[in-house]
C-alpha cells in the first residue's frame, strides 16, 4: 500500500462524536491545515452513490461530440457555469493552457433572493438530462460536508464556531466536473494541470479516476496524494491563507501526465471550490498577525475572485 502523504481525520467524530472526540477532531483538522494544507477525510457524510451517479453523468457529458459540447459554453460567464473547452485555462504563472476541458455548477437561489443577479442560471444539457439534478444534489452535499468542516476550523482558530456559517450560506461555491483526455501525442510542455494554489476557502475533492495528484512539500518536494477508497481530500485555499495571513497553508499542488503506457486512459474528477458569498470581508484576523503589518492587504472575497479568474483566463 502506497505511504500516505496526507494525515486522515473522521468527521463523524466532529459531528456525532463525544465532546473529547470532538476535540481531538479540531486538534488533527487544524494542524494538517497548519503544517500540510491537505487532509483526507472519512465518514463525510457523501453518499458514494451519489458521488457514482455523477461520475457517470459526467463521463456521458464529456463523451459527446465537441460541437455539441460547445452548445453549454457561456463565455459572457467567464466559466462560472456551463462548459470549458479543452485549452482554455492556464495556471496564474503559466502561459501555456492546461490538458483538461470542464463543466461548472454554481448556487442556486430563488427568483426573487436578493443575490440573484449574482448567481447566473445552471446550464442544462438536454443531451445528458441527470447531469445537472445530480451536479445541484451533489452539491448540496459537499456544502453541508464543507460546512461542518469550516466549523471546526473556526474553533481551531478560537473564533465564534460560526464565524464561516453566515459567509457560506448560500455562498459563490462551485462543484468543477473536470476531464482530462487520453494525451494521443507528447505534450509540448502542459501537463493535466500545472502547479497551482486553489482560490477558494477550501476544496473538497472526491477520488478521481486515475491517479496523478502532488503536493509540493515544506521540502520542496513533489509528493502523490492518493485517498483510500470513500475518503474525499480537502485543501486550504488561498482566501483562508489570507484571512489567516499565512496560518494555515494554501499548498501548491498539480495533477502530472501518467506514465506514457497509460497516456490512453483519461482522468475525471470532482473539485467542489467552497466559496463565501462575495461581500465576505478576507482582511487578515488581528490574532493571526504577529508582525507590524499583515501580509496582504484588505479586500473582499469578490474582488478576489475577481482577479485571480482573469489571472487565470477565464475572464477576460
Amino acid at each position: 500500500m502506497a505511504k500516505r502523504t496526507i494525515p486522515v481525520v473522521d468527521l463523524s467524530k466532529f459531528t456525532d462524536g463525544t465532546a473529547a472526540e470532538k476535540k481531538a477532531f479540531v486538534k488533527k483538522l487544524g494542524n494538517a491545515f497548519h503544517q500540510i494544507g491537505f487532509v483526507g477525510v472519512k465518514n463525510h457524510g457523501v453518499s458514494q452513490q451519489l458521488i457514482d451517479d455523477f461520475y457517470t453523468a459526467s463521463k456521458a457529458f464529456f463523451g459527446l461530440p465537441v460541437t455539441v459540447k460547445q452548445n453549454y459554453e457561456k463565455p459572457e460567464l467567464a466559466g462560472q457555469r456551463g462548459y470549458t473547452a479543452f485549452g482554455t485555462e492556464h495556471a496564474k504563472q503559466s502561459k501555456v493552457a492546461d490538458l483538461k476541458e470542464f463543466f461548472q455548477i454554481g448556487q442556486t437561489v430563488s427568483d426573487n433572493h436578493p443575490l440573484k443577479a449574482q448567481y447566473p442560471d445552471n446550464v442544462a444539457v438536454a443531451e445528458e438530462a441527470d447531469f445537472l439534478r445530480l451536479g445541484v444534489e451533489l452539491y448540496r452535499a459537499f456544502e453541508k460536508s464543507g460546512g461542518y468542516l469550516l466549523e471546526a476550523i473556526a474553533i481551531h482558530l478560537e473564533l465564534d464556531r460560526n464565524y464561516f456559517t453566515d459567509h457560506i450560506t448560500e455562498g459563490n461555491s462551485i462543484l468543477r466536473a473536470i476531464h482530462y483526455p487520453p494525451i494521443r501525442q507528447a505534450p509540448k510542455s502542459a501537463i493535466r494541470a500545472e502547479q497551482h494554489e486553489d482560490i477558494n476557502l477550501i476544496t473538497l475533492l472526491v477520488g478521481a479516476s486515475a491517479g496523478g495528484l502532488q503536493l509540493l512539500n515544506m521540502e520542496n518536494e513533489w509528493m502523490p496524494i492518493t485517498p483510500e477508497e470513500d475518503e474525499i481530500v480537502i485543501n486550504v485555499g488561498d482566501m483562508l491563507q489570507r484571512l489567516t495571513n499565512d496560518y494555515l497553508k494554501s499548498t501548491t499542488h498539480r495533477v502530472v501526465n501518467p506514465p506514457k503506457a497509460e497516456w490512453h486512459k483519461p482522468r475525471l474528477s470532482i473539485p467542489f471550490f467552497l466559496h463565501p458569498k462575495s461581500n465576505m470581508d478576507l482582511t487578515c484576523l488581528d490574532k493571526c498577525v504577529t508582525t507590524a503589518t499583515p501580509n496582504y492587504p484588505p479586500t473582499t472575497a469578490g474582488e478576489y475572485l475577481d482577479e485571480r479568474l482573469r489571472e487565470i483566463g477565464l475572464k477576460k
